[in-house]
């Protein structure tokens, strides 16, 4: 049975999400199973903090502060494009080499801060995949591969993305999918994703992107979006995906969770309430995540509801 939200308006459930959430150890042994364990998805976004170990295995040669933006799906703030500029710059390059569409940020809050210092038209530099972008053209500089060619299916660099996702989720990524961003994303399912949290979360290998993404989530999320707030109080490496995904990894357990239609809220309140289920969050950070964990659902302003999970048979 997978776990089920609620949107609940003034005493009436008014609709319901379905999540399906699954706990594993780092060895691929399963924990906890909600809902499908088969359900087959694109890893989308949630993989970067891999991808990025790639481009840095690669020579991409990022300071940790560049680490998290390449893992990161920023809101496209100062901060962020300041420093995916920043990156380039180092190489030689602007952000004209970005591949990625153009997309005005987003958070609404960047963009109004945007277009308040005259900024007119949507930039690849605004795209919140910039980071992840920025780090596969430095891996393609570091080896001398075109840079240019950086979004091709048989570039290097997705080739060893592929291998590595098939590595530390034991699912072959038996399909190359295009990411909105136009880089390669590939299939897998829970268990696996699951098993690669928990991989990241305590391998050597991945101590460089675990501890980026651990020491900044307001680079990687915001600390804005339901899974930046998570990811603050986690103390562990954690990363949303599109269309409702979202995984995190401490200690040698990995929790991954998928909302069936796609709702990044729903998911993260099901990633919550599965961690609390087990004890893996205290109470201190179930209090700080309460809006979270249950946003609220308003009516004339006021809250008077709330997105919540429900009871067995409801």
């Amino acid at each position: 049975m997978s776990l089920r939200i609620g949107t609940i308006r003034s005493g009436l459930i008014e609709s319901t999400h379905e999540v399906s959430v699954v706990v594993a150890d780092a060895a691929g042994t399963r924990i906890e199973t909600l809902g499908d364990p088969d359900l087959t998805f694109f890893y989308r976004s949630v993989v970067k903090p891999f991808q990025a170990t790639v481009s840095q295995e690669l020579g991409a040669d990022l300071v940790p502060e560049q680490l998290a933006i390449a893992s990161a799906s920023h809101g496209g703030y100062p901060i962020h494009l300041a420093m995916v500029t920043a990156a380039l710059d180092e190489i030689g390059l602007d952000p004209t080499a970005l591949r990625c569409p153009e997309a005005w940020p987003s958070s609404v809050a960047a963009r109004d801060l945007l277009v308040a210092a005259g900024e007119r038209r949507p930039r690849p530099l605004f795209h919140n995949c910039s980071g992840k972008h920025t780090g596969f053209i430095r891996a393609c500089r570091a080896q001398n591969w075109p840079v240019a060619d950086y979004l091709n299916p048989d570039n290097p660099v997705h080739r060893r993305v592929r291998d590595l996702l098939y590595e530390v989720t034991g699912t072959d990524p038996d399909h190359a999918g295009i990411d909105g961003c136009g880089a390669p994303t590939f299939r897998g399912r829970l268990p696996g994703l699951a098993t690669a949290f928990a991989r990241l979360s305590i391998e050597p290998r991945f101590a460089a992107a675990r501890t980026a993404s651990h020491r900044y989530p307001a680079l990687v999320a915001d600390n804005i979006r339901p899974d930046g707030r998570f990811a603050a109080w986690w103390s562990g490496p954690v990363k949303a995906g599109a269309q409702g995904l979202v995984a995190a990894g401490r200690h040698g357990i990995g929790i991954a969770a998928k909302s069936h239609e796609g709702s990044l809220e729903a998911a993260v309140v099901g990633i919550i309430e599965v961690s609390r289920r087990l004890g893996l969050l205290p109470d201190v950070a179930l209090g700080a995540l309460d809006d979270v964990a249950r946003p609220r659902v308003l009516g004339g302003g006021r809250p008077v509801g709330a997105i919540e999970p429900m009871a067995a048979g409801k």
